[in-house]
């Protein structure tokens, strides 16, 4: 695969990541009822704007790795 076609691949990956991401975060809130207490809530955003970065991380490394 050519260095092109990795990053066309990897954008995709990346807006699909953060599109599913963000709707499963908002459904676990609500699952969870995270509205209980305010520090729940500031520790489950906290958490959750965070959880996305690793994978993120992964795909942009997994970009700009050499064809081959």
């Amino acid at each position: 695969m050519t260095l092109k076609t990795r990053k066309l691949v990897g954008t995709v990956a990346l807006l699909l990541l953060v599109i599913v991401y963000a709707f499963l975060a908002m459904v676990a809130a609500i699952v969870l009822q995270v509205n209980a207490t305010k520090t729940v809530e500031v520790l489950y955003y906290l958490v959750a704007g965070l959880l996305w970065v690793p994978p993120a991380a992964w795909i942009i490394s997994w970009m700009h790795r050499a064809p081959g």
